[in-house]
């Protein structure tokens, strides 16, 4: 049985964890190593199960805590070279990993997939095992090939809904920022996310909302979206409702 441990979700930092049986890899450590244990505990994830710290991209909401938490768990960093070089991380063992180079975790087939963000090398992650899927798609302002090739295949789906046009539109964010958070480097809305969702429509897959912005959308706001343009009942579509929410996301072989 796969488990997707969701510990954190959005600008103020991103953690997951993907489990297979009695093996799990750690997507992103953008919180405090020690907020990581106490969710962790909370979500009754063993941290003796952990075998790998996947990084996504380079900024600080994904990798602040990945350090302490490399070394507190004695795990690799996993990332490609750019990402690694440009991640002040300190004194971790280091696995590299290339983009569209599948690899194995244990029982795990892990394939880093490129997304489009401003980072020097950005990555989703598709994860395959048990003749089940899990992708972990999020910073990203458009879906590359790949990613929403992954989507189809996807028994769950960890995928960004990061704002409302609207909001982030009336919002305070100086006008740089919100052009590069609408770009093609940038986030997917709601709406956007919504088109691919429906564009890749799979029976049976489980929807989970990620990277919501805390100033440019709203939980309800995102999940009412992607529900009445993709036509998926609201209840199907889930993420974080408050700080501190964590979630498991459960899929049988």
């Amino acid at each position: 049985m796969f488990e997707v441990h969701v510990l954190a979700s959005g600008s103020d930092g991103n953690c997951a964890i993907i489990q297979f049986e009695d093996e799990a890899v750690m997507i992103d450590a953008g919180i405090s190593c020690k907020k990581t244990i106490e969710l962790m505990e909370k979500e009754g994830v063993d941290r003796k199960v952990l075998k790998a710290l996947l990084i996504t991209h380079e900024h600080t909401d994904h990798i602040g805590g990945a350090g302490p938490v490399s070394r507190k768990f004695d795990i690799p960093v996993m990332c490609n070279r750019a990402t690694f070089e440009n991640s002040d991380i300190g004194n971790v063992a280091y696995a590299e990993i290339k983009t569209m180079g599948s690899f194995c975790v244990g029982s795990m087939n892990i394939t880093p997939l490129p997304t489009s963000h401003n980072a020097v090398e950005p990555n989703a992650f598709f994860v395959e095992a048990g003749g089940r899927s899990v992708l972990v798609a999020t910073d990203t302002g458009k879906l590359t090939f790949q990613v929403e090739h992954a989507l189809k295949q996807a028994d769950v789906a960890v995928i960004e809904s990061n704002y409302d046009k609207k909001m982030l539109a009336n919002g305070p964010y100086p006008l740089y920022l919100k052009n590069l958070i609408a770009s093609d480097m940038g986030h997917l809305s709601n709406t956007d996310c919504a088109g691919a969702i429906k564009r890749t429509m799979r029976e049976n897959r489980q929807i989970f909302l990620a990277h919501l912005s805390k100033t440019n959308n709203e939980p309800d706001l995102a999940r009412d979206t992607v529900s009445e343009l993709t036509g998926i009942k609201r209840l199907c579509i889930d993420c974080l409702e408050f700080p501190g929410d964590t979630r498991t996301i459960r899929v049988r072989g």
